[in-house]
């Protein structure tokens, strides 16, 4: 007789558009994934989003969600400076956490979380649902084998266009701007493809006089074994690419960050000889990083193994994002 599938029950802290649009829609089609319940400030919104995506319960506060015990895990997709407090609480009730990014807007807050988490026997882990989807995993796996000869350089470049003043992306007490936005997926993505810390930094940023925010951020970070190169801007027509660079063949992830759910994902392989004529492509089947990222995560819970993203990784993506503003303030690495 078949063994019924364990499913991990989540509930889902807010509202919040990232939420209701993409990332509840995708947890609901894993297959170690199970939304029970949604809360936000309003219990009347709570049910309307609880209605439209047949979720079970609706909770009119944050802490009415934590303290229902069928909930084992809890997304946190609070505006970025309300992930630490919300991910302790939900820590404090014994529910293990995926938080969006970025974790923390301290480095410092970080150490206080793994010593709790390892009190509690939590699973707790930073939302870069990248670092799981097939096109990136592919990417590591060529570069590890030599495919392109010695790494040498990455370049990315991701923006989007907001000058809405209500946006939480654009209040600076919230953790606004461009760096901790998006520039955070480049920071976080060099890393993992080298392997490594980066032993140096520059920044620099462009500020919104209005939002007190960087709006474009251009940064260089030096590996022991290479460099990365990247710009990121949240008031700049949207586009994204991650290039890299080898001795032999050149690597290019055409959508690294917000992979369409309704077509493969493409890395463009250049060899170099007659530039124009040369481009292959290695396609990757449809499917939806957040799906893989909560069954990754579920699957952690239920094994016992390591999150996707660690909170050990967290930090150091931390301590890298807090030297660039360091950078950029000084003029200097």
């Amino acid at each position: 007789m078949k063994k019924p599938v364990i499913k991990v029950k989540w509930g889902i802290l807010s509202t919040a558009k990232i939420g209701t649009s993409q990332v509840i829609p995708a947890m609901q089609q894993g297959e170690l994934t199970e939304v029970c319940a949604i809360a936000s400030r309003s219990i009347d919104e709570a049910k309307v989003w609880a209605g439209k995506l047949n979720i079970p319960k609706a909770y009119g506060s944050y802490e009415e969600l934590l303290l229902d015990e069928e909930i084992e895990a809890i997304y946190n997709p609070l505006p970025n400076h309300l992930h630490v407090e919300w991910t302790i609480k939900s820590m404090q009730y014994g529910k293990h956490v995926l938080c969006e990014k970025p974790f923390a807007l301290r480095s410092s807050d970080i150490p206080s979380v793994i010593s709790l988490k390892k009190k509690k026997g939590l699973k707790i882990g930073e939302a870069f649902m990248v670092k799981t989807h097939p096109q990136w995993l592919k990417v590591k796996q060529l570069i590890e084998e030599g495919f392109i000869g010695k790494l040498e350089l990455i370049h990315g470049f991701f923006s989007y266009f907001n000058n809405d003043p209500k946006n939480i992306r654009n209040i600076a007490t919230y953790g606004g701007g461009a760096l901790w936005d998006i520039g955070c997926y480049l920071v976080m993505t060099s890393r993992f493809i080298f392997g490594e810390e980066p032993v140096n930094v520059k920044a620099s940023m462009t500020y919104d006089a209005t939002f007190n925010i960087d709006k474009i951020v251009s940064a260089i970070l030096e590996f022991p074994s290479g460099k990365a190169v990247f710009s990121a801007s949240t008031q700049l027509v949207p586009y994204q690419r991650m290039q890299f660079f080898g001795t032999e063949k050149m690597l290019e992830i055409s959508i690294p960050f917000n992979a369409p759910v309704e077509q493969p994902a493409e890395i463009i392989i250049l060899k170099g000889d007659k530039f124009e004529k040369t481009n292959q492509v290695i396609t990757i089947p449809v499917c939806n990083q957040y799906t893989i990222q909560f069954d990754a995560f579920s699957k952690a819970i239920i094994e016992d193994g390591e999150e996707p993203v660690t909170l050990e990784e967290t930090y150091l993506n931390t301590k890298v994002i807090e030297a660039l503003f360091r950078s950029a303030g000084v003029q200097k690495p």
